[in-house]
Formats: C-alpha cells, sequence, structure tokens
C-alpha cells in the first residue's frame, strides 16, 4: 500500500536505468506503490501509477545521471544538482541496481560510516591496525537544506581503482536528500579535482530498497569492467551488512542507538530526518 507520509512522497527518486526504459512497459514499486514506466512513440519517457482499473495519469519524470527520476508526491525542488555530471572528461559510471532487504535511510547511514572500513572491506578501504576515525566536522547546511560531513580523512590501502599504495585520503560526504547520498575524494591522477559517487536508493517498501552507484571520474586508465568492479565489490560487501541490522528501520530517537564520536554524521543525518518529520523507513519519530 502507498504511504502517506508526505515527506516521502514529496521527494524525487531515481527508479530505472534511463537506457532500459523502451516502449515495453517495465514495472516496479516505490514508496508502496506499484508504477510503470515506458517511452512514448517520441521517446519521451513516462512513469505512471499502477491502480486497480487500469494505470493513472503521468507523474512527473526527469532523465538525469543514466536514470529516470519520478516522484509520487509534489517536490518543492528539482532532482539533485551534481555538477560533475557536466564536466565532459569525467568517466559516468553507473554500477547497476542492488536490491537490499532494508530500509532506504539505513543504506545511506551506513554509506556514511568510515568506522566499518577496515573491516567490511579490509584491504581495499581500510586495514588494521588504522582502526580510528579522526574527528570531522558535520552539519545540516540550512541554506540548501542538505547534510554535510567535511574535513574526513580515513587510511585507505586502495583509494581508488587506478591505486595499489595505501594513503590517508580526505573525504566529503554529502546528503542532498533523504534518499541520495554522495562521496567525493581527491582525485589520485588530478590532485585539483575531485571524483564523485552518488549513490541512489529507490526505497521499494518500509524494509526492501533497491540502489545504484553512479560515479563520475577523473580517470582516463581504468577500463571500465575495472571501475565496476571495485565499486561492485565493495557495495556488495555493504550490503551483507545492512541486511543484517536490527532493526531494519533506521532509529531516529539517540536513545535506541548509542553513538559514538566516529558517528557524527550519521547523528546529523538522523537529527535532519527527524527535523523533516520523516516517518518511511525509520522508527522512533513522533
Amino acid at each position: 500500500m502507498k504511504t502517506d507520509d508526505r515527506v516521502a512522497l514529496d521527494e524525487w527518486y531515481a527508479v530505472e536505468t534511463a537506457a532500459a526504459v523502451t516502449a515495453a512497459p517495465v514495472v516496479t514499486h516505490l514508496l508502496g506503490q506499484d508504477i510503470v514506466c515506458d517511452r512514448l512513440p517520441d521517446g519521451a519517457p513516462r512513469v505512471r501509477e499502477c491502480l486497480a482499473d487500469g494505470f493513472g495519469p503521468a507523474l512527473p519524470v526527469r532523465e538525469r545521471y543514466g536514470c529516470l527520476w519520478t516522484t509520487l508526491g509534489h517536490p518543492n525542488r528539482d532532482v539533485i544538482a551534481i555538477t560533475e555530471a557536466d564536466e565532459p572528461d569525467r568517466r559516468h559510471v553507473p554500477c547497476g541496481w542492488v536490491k537490499m532487504r532494508t530500509s532506504g535511510p539505513r543504506v545511506v547511514e551506513n554509506f556514511l560510516d568510515m568506522a566499518h572500513f577496515p573491516f567490511v572491506h579490509t584491504d581495499i578501504l581500510g586495514a588494521e591496525p588504522n582502526t580510528e576515525v579522526p574527528a570531522y566536522a558535520s552539519e545540516i547546511r540550512r541554506d540548501v537544506d542538505e547534510v554535510w560531513a567535511t574535513n574526513c580523512s580515513f587510511f585507505q590501502p586502495r583509494i581508488a581503482a587506478t591505486e595499489t599504495q595505501g594513503d590517508f585520503v580526505r573525504l566529503t560526504y554529502r546528503v542532498p536528500s533523504p534518499f541520495v547520498v554522495m562521496l567525493y575524494r581527491v582525485c589520485p591522477s588530478a590532485p585539483d579535482r575531485l571524483d564523485a559517487i552518488a549513490l541512489f536508493i529507490q526505497p521499494m517498501e518500509e524494509e526492501l530498497c533497491r540502489a545504484q552507484p553512479v560515479m563520475y571520474l577523473v580517470d582516463s586508465c581504468s577500463t571500465h569492467t575495472a571501475l565496476l568492479n571495485f565499486e561492485q565489490v565493495i557495495f556488495l560487501q555493504d550490503r551483507i551488512i545492512v541486511e543484517n541490522q536490527r532493526p531494519l528501520r533506521l532509529p531516529l530517537e539517540p536513545r535506541h542507538e548509542i553513538p559514538t564520536r566516529a558517528d557524527k554524521s550519521s547523528v546529523v543525518y538522523r537529527r535532519w530526518l527527524k527535523e523533516k518529520g520523516l516517518r518511511f523507513g525509520t522508527v522512533g519519530h513522533g
């Protein structure tokens, strides 16, 4: 059943890979509601709700970042802006959709968490004994209504698909909407620029979602397969973790899960969701 959570309804969601949408209807699920994606004879994309007696009217739709985006409500702003997507020399690497039996906010929080790097992504994003998360800053940027974590650093044995040596890397995290999270890291081959990695989450049910990492990289050396494999290995390792967290929905009350200093971005993200009044995929609101 479609949620009545107005906060969730009034967001934009990536729901399908644009290239996969043709005149043949593709049915998927968003916020408890079946929707169908197809293309009109002129090639324009169309998304509609599947109703008991047929289809609802066309929903708002955008083609951005290799995906089809839609909303079941009335967003007060457009699809998030990723300026790196407009830079022609970047590699655009969509990494494929992965379905996970967990809530969308849990996936966002896992993406923000650096403390798990040495234990979940061993010898890729982290390794013992370098397990401490140095202090960093996290805030809600009221002017753009986004969560940012800055001055993050962590030792990584492989800082990118192009690298084989480890180093401390500087990371910046951005949460531009409740179901989209981004990572910016210094590009090894162009130290004055940042690679951008986005994670688009499609919340299907309260405890079921799909997600796709999409990368915008300054990398003229790696093969597409190498880039894809590097990110997919990491993401599938994360899938095991988030599907085993309990509860599957993200607690918004601090007393439900005790944070540490390393969880500062998670604390700010939860506070932001609570301020918004998001109920879908969370517990402890009210």
